[in-house]
């Protein structure tokens, strides 16, 4: 039987809407678990007509029922919207029954305990039941699984599961020692499982808040009995949140809410009120100034509603906390991409110094170096699972070249490279610091000419801040890390136009591949949000065609321009493996950045011959994919000594 907590009410959907981090990369979002998450199962007598009940706040200005105010949304529900998934309402509301509305994808039900969340999934017992406290069943539905199975589907692989539970395992008094607190982990662990086993990739675990700081245990001076039960239910199921083989992705809400309670300001509650003693309503020692009988009742400034279920502010922050970890393998994934816009800005700034120089080689067993400096902007948009980001960066390149015989120059060339890029809602920072060496050589005879180049590098970053918010506070996890790079690349082409011709055209195909790799690394800390990466690697394998052209304007002047198209071949999404720094063991893999397919790449620039010797270059070039825009110009100084 379901026991409910506090006198059932209701509330109609909200509509509301939530900034939306990503376009989903998930197919769907199913929760399971008790009040924390039941975003609407039970009907709201004292709410507008058609409304359903949330155990949080209502949404004001009285906070009051039956003055046809709303609850307002659960973390899940924000978490759904922040996901670009759509509104989330319940699996067995009698409410959406009522009025012809389908079904939803939360299946947690308020007064769930352990035993029967997962029940709601496997159906061995009563199933999804929505039950009044005087034990009037609302609405019964077969569970999860089994209510799949009997439409024959199958459950989604890609969608995101979300299971919480055990509070009311406390609640309820079953769980009075130890033994009971890790029998009880156990029995929500056999729920991950249970989904784990039918297919579930991707499941998100929060851990059980502090029981023992809640207005609950305070009031009733429980703290000191509930807190090491609580530990150990938390101990518990973290060791074997850490055996599934699943890509399980823990919250850690318990230090989450120290960390709020330790600078309240700052996530906009009150610094100057006893946040874990007092409610909003509901409890024993209802706020006296913010609470609902207060001076100034405010739910957005206290932690708790009630005697154990958060405030709309405590709910946002635990969704603004989930999609931080959702999210962070958007922008880090990010990084190799820096790196590999740095080398396709290096390798085009090379081209365009050897294209103004086609015709024009230095004598045999002569050298010509040169000088560059350029900058870089580069602009990336959103996608599935990546996030937009806009970067500029600036280097200073040199080199020189040797020329062996009436065939052959080969060539050396370093770069410099800054580049700065911010990504995701809330711009966080990512800055590497690249030094590339190339070595090349080229052939030009009889109108066919050849480049290849070998490249490599390394790359400092040296200052990596992943911003995101949490309920009104931004927080930022910084660190920093090194990695480095390689590429092959050659062309071979065909000059159209006759010797001495003004102009030249010349059809050309190309090959390369390249590899960067990012090494692994902490976020300082070992707060709630802070995380450890794995190494990442990006390969990227192109062939392409392409067309390059110049024309003498005049005996010293020089124009040059080339367009090519090249096809990815490895352009499968890259993930990154994640651990909470405050949770090492449980590693979760998510997808992040996809290469696009192909890449239009073209330039244009024009050389000014100064003297017999030295001549000024100028070239601007751009790259176009679905995804991405690059952008450069810059400015060298060639010299034959």
């Amino acid at each position: 039987m379901k026991r409910l907590l506090t006198p059932l009410a209701a509330a109609c959907l909200l509509a509301a809407v939530a900034p939306s981090l990503a376009a989903a990369p998930y197919t769907g979002f199913y929760v399971f678990g008790d009040s924390l998450s039941d975003a609407g199962q039970f009907p709201d007598p004292g709410g507008p007509d058609g409304a359903t009940r949330r155990f949080t706040n209502r949404v004001g200005p009285t906070y009051l029922s039956g003055n046809g105010e709303v609850f307002a949304l659960n973390a899940t529900q924000i978490l759904s919207l922040k996901l670009g998934l759509g509104s989330l309402t319940g699996s067995t509301s009698p409410v959406n029954a009522a009025l012809g509305l389908p079904d939803g994808n939360n299946w947690a039900v308020g007064g769930n305990t352990t035993s029967q969340v997962l029940d709601s999934i496997t159906g061995s017992g009563e199933g999804s039941v929505v039950e009044l406290v005087d034990g009037t069943n609302l609405r019964q539905r077969d569970a999860f699984l089994v209510d799949l199975a009997n439409r024959g589907q199958s459950l989604d692989s890609n969608a995101l599961y979300y299971v919480n539970g055990g509070g009311n395992d406390f609640l309820d008094f079953l769980v009075l020692n130890v033994p009971a607190a890790t029998a009880s982990a156990g029995r929500l662990m056999d729920s991950v499982n249970a989904l784990q086993q039918a297919g579930a990739r991707y499941i998100m675990a929060p851990l059980l808040g502090d029981l023992s700081q809640t207005p609950f245990a305070l009031g009733a001076g429980l703290s000191n009995f509930i807190a090491p039960l609580a530990s150990a239910f938390n101990t518990e199921l973290v060791r074997q949140l850490a055996t599934v083989n699943a890509e399980i992705i823990p919250l850690n809400v318990p230090l989450l809410v120290r960390e709020v309670l330790a600078s309240p300001a700052s996530y906009g509650l009150a610094s100057d009120q006893n946040l874990s003693l007092t409610c909003f309503s509901g409890c024993a020692n209802v706020n006296p100034v913010y609470g609902i009988s207060g001076t100034t009742p405010d739910p957005s400034k206290l932690l708790f509603n009630d005697s154990v279920h958060p405030t709309i502010a405590a709910q946002q922050a635990f969704a603004d906390y989930a999609a931080s970890l959702l999210a962070a393998p958007w922008e880090i994934t990010l990084l190799p991409e820096m790196a590999y816009g740095t080398l396709r800005a290096h390798e085009g700034q090379l081209r365009n110094q050897w294209q103004a120089e086609a015709d024009v080689w230095q004598s045999e067993g002569q050298w010509r170096s040169f000088v560059a400096g350029a900058g870089q902007q580069l602009d990336i948009d959103k996608q599935e699972a990546g996030a937009s980001a806009d970067g500029n960066g600036y280097s200073l390149s040199l080199g020189g070249s040797y020329r062996l015989d009436a065939a052959w120059r080969l060539g050396v060339a370093l770069g410099l490279y800054e580049q700065k890029l911010q990504a995701g809602e809330e711009n966080s920072n990512y800055q590497v610091q690249s030094t590339l060496a190339t070595a090349f050589a080229q052939y030009q005879e009889n109108r066919w000419w050849a480049d290849l180049a070998l490249t490599g590098g390394y790359l400092d970053y040296n200052d990596l801040k992943r911003k995101f918010d949490i309920g009104q506070a931004t927080r930022g996890e910084k660190g920093d890390t090194t990695g480095e790079l390689w590429s092959l690349s050659g062309r071979l082409g065909y000059d159209i136009a006759q010797p001495g011709s003004q102009w030249h055209l010349s059809p050309f195909i190309s090959a390369e591949y390249a590899r960067v790799e990012v090494d692994g690394y902490s976020e300082n800390g070992s707060t709630s949000t802070a995380l450890n990466y794995a190494d990442q690697v990006r390969k990227s394998r192109q062939l392409g065609a392409g067309v390059q052209g110049r024309f003498q304007l005049s005996p010293e002047t020089l124009l040059f321009a080339e367009v090519v198209r090249n096809r990815e071949y490895a352009d499968d999404s890259s993930d990154v493996r994640i651990e909470l720094n405050s949770l090492p063991g449980i590693d979760f893999t998510l997808d992040g950045y996809t290469p696009d397919d192909s890449l239009v790449q073209a330039s244009v620039g024009v050389s000014q011959k100064l003297t017999t010797d030295l001549s000024l270059r100028a070239a601007y070039s751009y790259g176009h994919a679905s995804s991405v825009d690059q952008q450069g110009v810059g400015l060298s100084l060639s010299l034959e000594l």
